[in-house]
């Protein structure tokens, strides 16, 4: 009986996996030849899809500051742009996150409710139904064209579900393990440093992770906001190879493709453990 129940369970892994993989064909497909065609020249192709010959001169953008197109900004600039407003994101996304968590999920003050609830409903907004608004805005506090707008405004949008996800981590740490390091002559900030911020440590990660990706991967306000080249980002540098004219270089687009990708892959492989970790939080009233 026991044998029986672990084959069924086996076979049934089995099946998902398949269908999982089935279903992730068409997506690394595309991912195969995006990377295929950045090294092919472009000239001759096995099956209509894949280059037979390849080549490095698509990658050119890497070393000549033109190699992209001389109308375009160095890569490394906008690869330095893009990195500031990912990180930028992230230290202030974590930093009020973490301290909004904390006030929701330990202090029961009147209105608690209504104003967490308030909070998601900000995250609800789509970012598209803002521009008018935020360009207003913006003008008016200086900040247009400004890679700093573009931070406030991700920061305003991330922060509400970033708070959400940490006040379930706080949740989730024992009041009175709190209370014992109080008793134990502990101030409230040394309470918070030695015994609840080690075990919020998953908590922050997950938030790092998902403010990061957002800067990272942002194109609509830094395409609406940003009118100078040299403060574009690689979302508005890899659109602008898309949009030129009606001839469009498949190869270089390709190769900036990957470039563009190659980061958050590789931060995604070594911080996936602290993503899983985000089940961890409760999600208390």
């Amino acid at each position: 009986m026991k044998g029986e129940q672990l084959k069924g369970e086996r076979g049934a892994r089995a099946t998902i996996i398949v269908g999982l993989l089935l279903l992730s064909l068409p997506l690394i497909a595309s991912y195969a030849w995006l990377l295929l065609a950045s090294f092919g020249d472009g000239h001759e192709l096995t099956w209509g899809i894949f280059p037979t010959d390849y080549t490095i001169k698509h990658w050119r953008f890497l070393w000549d500051p033109h190699g992209a197109g001389g109308d375009l900004p160095s890569i490394w600039r906008a690869t330095g742009n893009t990195l500031f407003v990912a990180l930028s994101i992230t230290l202030l996304d974590v930093f009020i996150a973490t301290n909004a968590g904390y006030v929701f999920s330990r202090w029961h003050f009147r209105g608690r409710g209504p104003l967490l609830a308030f909070t998601m409903v900000l995250h609800a907004f789509p970012s598209v139904t803002l521009l008018v608004a935020l360009f207003i805005v913006l003008l008016h506090m200086g900040l247009l064209g400004s890679l700093w707008g573009i931070v406030l405004v991700k920061v305003a949008l991330q922060a509400p579900f970033s708070i959400f996800v940490m006040k379930g981590f706080f949740d989730g740490v024992p009041w009175e393990s709190e209370m014992t390091a109080l008793t134990d002559g502990c101030t409230r900030l040394g309470a918070y440093r030695r015994v609840i911020l080690p075990q919020i440590l998953p908590g922050i990660a997950a938030i790092s992770i998902f403010s990061f990706l957002e800067g990272w991967k942002e194109f609509l306000f830094v395409f609406a906001f940003v009118f100078d080249k040299d403060k574009w980002t690689l979302s508005v540098y890899l659109q602008s190879i898309l949009s030129r004219g009606s001839v469009v270089d498949y190869g270089i687009m390709a190769a900036v493709a990957v470039f563009y990708m190659l980061p958050v892959i590789l931060f995604f492989v070594f911080t996936q453990k602290y993503l899983m970790k985000v089940q961890l939080g409760g999600v208390k009233g």
